[in-house]
């Protein structure tokens, strides 16, 4: 490797670790204020508490802050009384046997249970569990966190019993109860096309006396990790206001569950204590929409009323810190209390996605829904790569090949920068020995050596900076297509010659070898290495050796367990930097071989004229 290459590595190292350093501090800081939130919650709870037994000692009620800025409610006579709630729910009732109904698409299956009106589980038709030929479509069960259950509504219990009238096209379904304060609870459930499930909520007061709700909350369903290494957990959210951004919650979910500055990654901070099993982080601002999800996987909501922001509730995995701590994470909707007149009604119309994290799907629901996807910095390319690798496919039907061909794709777009790049590596090589006698020229000189460097350059049309162009030009590139061939929903159990799913590792031979054996980072650090040896030295050669070890053994250890679409990516790209040096090789042998020729043909035209006078 050339010293401006190794410069412009060590810069870019440079680079990314003030990047997570500086993020480590940021998390730091949202940590403790996230801390000294809570520690407010609990004075402001115990003060409410303290309130609300003085005020039933002296026949009047407090009502609870909203979940925002605290502030003082006035006490209105007339309104039902939140405290009364928990009274009506201690008188024992029947509980009505559970009743379920199946809605239905050509793509998402959904079960709405009359327990708490929720969404008990989904599934996806169009999506495998496992690899097994035998294994059903991907299920989530919403059992231990049911999917939009209402929770905080006066006199009605989380689990509170509805009455489910199911539509005759399996795709709708009605239901309704009616609390002991009066208030009417009608919900409207319908599944759309694109994994989409319709909600419209209309609580009514029918009692004769205005009804106070309290802060209430809409759950969403919890996302528990799988076995692989390669699976993520996380919450996003977009907050209500103009410029506001998707915020993308997984580092603060560990911090909550580790007590560290950032989890297990590199410079994250470790943990500075015991791994607790639950955590739950509230964020008290609006928000557009809150997305709950996995690694290929996503439910979103997005609703049309104004919300109070939302809670996030992560569990720790089993594998604690021998793995990702994230084992679970869920997430409810709030909103701010408000009162109903006799007679009122309160509508809500929302929307929920539980789906793939497809790109097409999500920037359909809004404008930047598709943030969920997480690409990053050069998320622009990524939403170009794509529809580009889909189309690929489209053609092939082979996830495999399109990966190959994306590949080419991008190595032809970027042909004549590596070309050029390649040339000026050969000129800068040939000016050496020029180089090396200013050295030892001017060496008491440093001015008058870079003068004349420079003035050699310049008669020569020689850029030094040119051969670092390319490198720096592929780098958001290569960043996104690494983002993209991580987390593409599409190569998930998708088959390439051995591979059986290119989202995965190839871990052949597992269970018979120690370490189960993965043959595309094996090619991609021997193509690695093959690159470097045919690329044009400047330097010191034995750095370059040594070089031509270190690099493809630290790409080696670093793809090892990454998905084998990367390294067939990085291998394809790598085969073709090789493809493109013989051929500029054997072009200059070629070319060498006819200026010689032309050089010493005269001089043998010379000799046989010469000889034919004296045989005369």
């Amino acid at each position: 490797m050339r010293k401006q290459d190794m410069a412009i590595v060590a810069l870019l190292f440079l680079a990314l670790l003030g990047w997570m350093v500086h993020q480590n501090r940021i998390g730091r800081a949202r940590l403790a204020a996230l801390e000294e939130e809570r520690r407010q919650r609990q004075v402001l709870s115990v003060e409410a508490s303290t309130s609300a037994a003085l005020g039933a000692a002296t026949g009047t009620a407090a009502e609870a802050p909203a979940p925002g800025e605290p502030r003082e409610v006035a006490a209105t006579p007339e309104a039902e009384p939140v405290a009364s709630a928990p009274e009506a729910l201690e008188t024992p009732t029947p509980r009505e046997p559970e009743t379920c109904v199946t809605l239905h698409t050509d793509e998402l299956v959904v079960t709405v249970s009359s327990r708490g009106g929720a969404v008990a589980d989904a599934t996806l038709l169009n999506y495998p569990e496992t690899l097994d030929a035998e294994s059903g479509p991907v299920a989530f069960d919403f059992e231990r966190g049911p999917a939009l259950r209402w929770e905080g509504l006066p006199g009605v219990a989380a689990d509170a019993d509805y009455t489910l009238a199911p539509d005759a096209d399996g795709r709708g379904v009605t239901l309704a109860l009616r609390s002991a304060q009066g208030l009417a609870v009608e919900r409207r459930i319908v599944l759309r096309e694109r994994y989409q499930v319709e909600i419209a909520d209309r609580l009514v007061n029918t009692s004769d006396r205005p009804l106070a709700l309290a802060p209430h909350w809409l759950t969403l369903g919890v996302f528990h990790g799988g076995a692989s290494k390669n699976d993520t957990l996380g919450v996003d959210s977009a907050e209500a206001g103009g410029e506001a951004k998707v915020r993308h919650w997984e580092r603060d979910i560990t911090r909550a569950l580790t007590g560290g500055g950032g989890g297990f990654g590199c410079f994250g901070g470790g943990s500075s204590g015991p791994i607790q099993p639950r955590a739950t982080l509230p964020v008290e601002r609006p928000q557009r929409w809150v997305a709950v999800k996995s690694r290929f996987f996503t439910q979103i909501f997005l609703s049309s009323a104004a919300n109070a922001g939302f809670r996030i509730e992560a569990g720790a995995s089993a594998a604690g810190v021998k793995g990702n701590p994230v084992g679970s994470v869920a997430a409810a909707v709030a909103f701010e209390a408000q009162s109903l007149q006799p007679g009122g009604a309160l509508e809500r119309v929302s929307t929920l996605y539980i789906g793939p994290k497809k790109l097409d799907y999500l920037t359909a629901l809004g404008p930047d829904v598709g943030d969920v996807m997480a690409f990053g910095t050069f998320k622009w390319v990524c939403k170009l790569l794509v529809p580009t690798l889909n189309f690929f496919y489209g053609v092939f039907r082979n996830y495999g090949v399109a990966v190959i061909l994306l590949t080419l794709l991008v190595r032809v777009i970027f042909w004549p920068l590596t070309h050029k790049s390649t040339e000026s590596m050969k000129r800068m090589q040939s000016l050496q020995p020029q180089l090396k006698a200013l050295q030892a020229q001017h060496k008491d000189n440093p001015q008058k050596l870079q003068q004349e460097t420079w003035r050699i350059y310049r008669e020569n049309k020689v850029n030094p900076l040119s051969s670092c162009l390319p490198m720096l030009v592929q780098i958001p590139i290569f960043i996104a297509l690494f983002t993209v061939l991580r987390s593409a929903v599409e190569l998930r159990y998708a088959p390439f010659l051995w591979i059986a799913d290119l989202s995965e590792p190839e871990n052949l031979l597992a269970g018979v070898l120690p370490i189960p054996l993965n043959i595309l980072p094996i090619l991609m650090a021997a193509t690695m290495g093959l690159q470097s040896y045919l690329t044009p030295s400047m330097g010191d050669p034995a750095q370059q050796k040594m070089m031509m070890i270190l690099m493809p053994g630290m790409m080696l250890f670093m793809f090892y367990s990454m998905p084998a679409a990367l390294s067939l990516y990085w291998t394809v790209s790598q085969g073709v930097s090789i493809i493109q040096m013989l051929m500029q090789r054997y072009r200059n042998a070629k070319k060498q071989e006819g200026e010689a020729a032309a050089v010493v043909e005269p001089a043998d035209v010379a000799t046989r004229q010469m000889r034919r006078r004296q045989s005369r």
